[in-house]
């Protein structure tokens, strides 16, 4: 009778262990499973989400900035601003240079905007409403015209280090955060008007350069012409009455003077300013003209903004007390501009100046 049990229970173990053997294996490939989804989401960065970056809504980035050949964006009290890829530069509304700073700011935010977490569900309603409200709308374009994305920018979160942002169509807002960098990012779209304008005056290189004038109204002697023929050097008196100096040219002093103007850049753009039209009644301090090699003109007009306590001797024009600190520009007869003494006094000479 034993050993007739032991054979009945044979084909029981047999079972058993047929089942053991299934369980271990489908625990062990979800398991892989696991591992892998798990991998699939935390390689792409997201701070507690469980989903891959791969969906279309997530993707705020291009693939390719370069391909990106134009930007519109829009805010909701009608600013509107199109920024368009140049040869060297961007131009801002198809008729101002744009803002180099600006424009590098803006472009790093759009190729590195990355989703930074999904936030609750119980914030995403008010985070819709705040968008719609508030979103500031982005559309890229390529070299063809042809819209790469179109997504939206809201407000920061309380602690300003994430910003909501929506894909255009979808209906699940973003934290969005560019790695690496702390802050709201929507400073970076939303400059308007001017803001978005380069305040370069005067940026040109030695061998750029014809010629320039420099005229002092109120202090005739002080003015000259500077020329360039030939890689020789000219510099002669702005007016007729002037007397020539006959002493040698220096031309390490035309040289270092000719580097002041390779990077001339105003304060702040004053095309508002209600003191404009009066300003410009005024006789200038100083008018200076420059020639490039293609015989394009650049001309500003100077108007020193005088501090309290300052006297000007309405002869000479000259300050008696104080010091000035900042000009009024017109830039080519269109802008109102300010500038600092500090910045264009290095190419406020004098015609005695340049000789030995």
């Amino acid at each position: 009778m034993v050993g007739e049990s032991v054979r009945m229970r044979q084909p029981l173990d047999y079972h058993n262990t047929i089942k053991m053997d299934r369980t271990k294996i489908l625990l062990i490939v979800f398991l892989l499973l696991g591992t892998v989804v798990g991998y699939l989401v935390f390689s792409n960065g997201l701070e507690g989400d469980n989903t891959s970056l791969l969906v279309a809504d997530r993707k705020f980035a291009p693939e390719d900035i370069n391909q990106v050949n134009k930007i519109f964006i829009a805010d909701r009290r009608g600013n509107k601003t199109l920024l368009t890829r140049q040869k060297g530069y961007w131009l801002y509304n198809d008729q101002y240079k744009a803002r180099p700073n600006a424009i590098e700011n803006l472009l790093d935010a759009v190729s590195r905007i990355q989703v930074k977490y999904k936030p609750p569900v119980a914030a995403v309603e008010n985070m819709i409403k705040e968008l719609s409200s508030q979103g500031i709308k982005v559309e890229l374009y390529d070299k063809n015209d042809k819209v790469l994305k179109t997504y939206y920018i809201g407000g920061g979160t309380a602690d300003e280090r994430g910003t909501h942002a929506i894909m255009e169509g979808a209906e699940q807002p973003y934290v969005t955060h560019i790695p690496g960098w702390e802050g709201n990012i929507r400073f970076r779209y939303n400059l308007v008007g001017e803001d978005w304008r380069d305040k370069t005056l005067l940026s040109f290189q030695n061998e750029d350069i014809a010629s320039i004038s420099i005229e002092y109204p109120k202090q005739k002697n002080k003015s000259f012409i500077l020329k360039k023929e030939s890689n020789q050097y000219e510099v002669t008196p702005f007016y007729e009455i002037t007397p020539r100096i006959n002493r040698p040219l220096s031309s390490s002093k035309i040289e270092a003077y000719l580097m002041g103007y390779e990077n001339i850049i105003a304060e702040a753009f004053e095309n508002e300013n209600p003191v404009r039209d009066s300003i410009l009644q005024l006789v200038p301090f100083s008018i200076i003209r420059l020639k490039n090699r293609e015989a394009k003109e650049t001309e500003l007009k100077l108007y020193p903004i005088v501090p309290k306590g300052v006297i000007i001797d309405p002869k000479t024009g000259l300050q008696q007390y104080g010091q000035i600190e900042r000009f009024f520009v017109e830039y080519n007869e269109t802008d109102f501009m300010l500038t600092q003494n500090i910045v264009i006094n290095k190419i406020l000479w004098a015609y005695d100046f340049f000789f030995e």
